[in-house]
């Protein structure tokens, strides 16, 4: 490991000041950075952190909503009695990742910045544009079972391993971040980002940015709902394919639904167009293998993970499924309903 500096402010902007700096990490839980720092991907010269600041609260916001702060953890997250009743989408995203350890010690911010689990990036000894801009991607061509089939360049088919963020795309969560430049507040669905020519940039943070909160919007999906998850084994595990469904039905008809896809992508995965031909249709599997068809369109494999495509098919149907039914994925018992 390398030499670095290291501080732990006390306050929101003194915490901005120091991560204004070249090559500087926010620590919070660590379950990220350490491993990252031990393997000699990550190389900050300067680590704030951040484990002092009045991030820890969640908080009931005018409207109804919920605001989580970013150094709550994932498991207070998944126990708080307003996320479970309110928000059991979330929860049971948050129960189906990591381990009860790591969810102990993982924070709401550092779950949305957590990076790629690829095996090239956390290799160094081997190519990868993300670690090493231009170095090329050795996943393209080399061992990818576990890599992108969705909105993929030809500079990184990495994908995003968190399963908090999936339930959080599907709830249109919004992230507070403050920085240099002051406050502002990003759509869920803007702050990851698609690899593109920069697969370095994970998400839309700019320089010394730093998440404080995330807010709930008020919204009733604790009748149908599910987050399925499916992995190589049924705990600690990565998502090969997951998927976050929040649904309304009124008079056996869907009124509104909201599908967003894990493992898949280097984002979580919605497609808006897919989820509008779900409204006004009666539950079934005609229309949830339509939707399903819809949501893949132009899903491309890169032979190992060619799998993933007919798995997130017929996930995708299952989990739309669940969440009619009003069954959603059980994640004590984690036999597929």
């Amino acid at each position: 490991m390398i030499r670095f500096d290291y501080s732990r402010p006390s306050g929101v902007n003194e915490a901005v000041q120091a991560g204004a700096g070249a090559q500087v990490a926010y620590l919070a839980g660590g379950t990220n950075l350490v491993d990252l720092m031990k393997e000699n991907v990550a190389r900050p010269l300067h680590v704030v952190d951040i484990n002092r600041l009045p991030l820890d609260a969640i908080e009931e916001m005018d409207g109804g909503g919920l605001r989580l702060g970013a150094l709550v953890t994932n498991a207070d997250t998944a126990y708080d009695e307003r996320v479970q009743r309110r928000y059991p989408l979330l929860s049971s995203a948050i129960l189906a990742g990591a381990s009860p350890q790591l969810r102990n010690a993982a924070t709401n911010g550092g779950n949305l910045n957590q990076r790629t689990r690829c095996y090239y990036f956390y290799d160094v000894d081997t190519p990868c544009n993300k670690r090493n801009p231009g170095e090329g991607c050795g996943a393209i061509g080399g061992v990818n079972r576990i890599h992108a089939i969705l909105g993929t360049s030809d500079h990184c088919i990495a994908t995003h391993p968190s399963d908090m963020c999936v339930a959080l795309a599907a709830l249109n969560a919004d992230i507070h971040v403050t920085g240099p430049a002051g406050e502002r507040v990003i759509p869920i669905g803007e702050y990851h980002r698609l690899p593109g020519d920069e697969p370095w940039r994970d998400n839309t943070l700019k320089t010394g940015e730093l998440v404080t909160a995330i807010d709930l919007p008020a919204e009733d999906f604790a009748s149908h709902y599910t987050y399925l998850k499916l992995r190589d084994r049924l705990s600690y595990a990565f998502a090969l394919v997951s998927v976050a469904v929040a649904m309304r039905i009124e008079d056996g008809a869907i009124t509104e639904a909201r599908v967003a896809l894990g493992g898949v992508a280097h984002k979580p995965w919605r497609s808006p167009s897919a989820e509008e031909l779900l409204v006004g249709e009666a539950p079934g599997d005609a229309i949830f293998a339509t939707v399903a068809g819809a949501i893949l369109e132009g899903a491309q494999g890169q032979g190992d993970n060619d799998f993933k495509i007919d798995l997130a098919r017929r996930a995708i149907v299952r989990a739309l499924h669940q969440a009619a039914n009003g069954t959603p994925q059980s994640q004590t018992d984690k036999r597929i309903a």
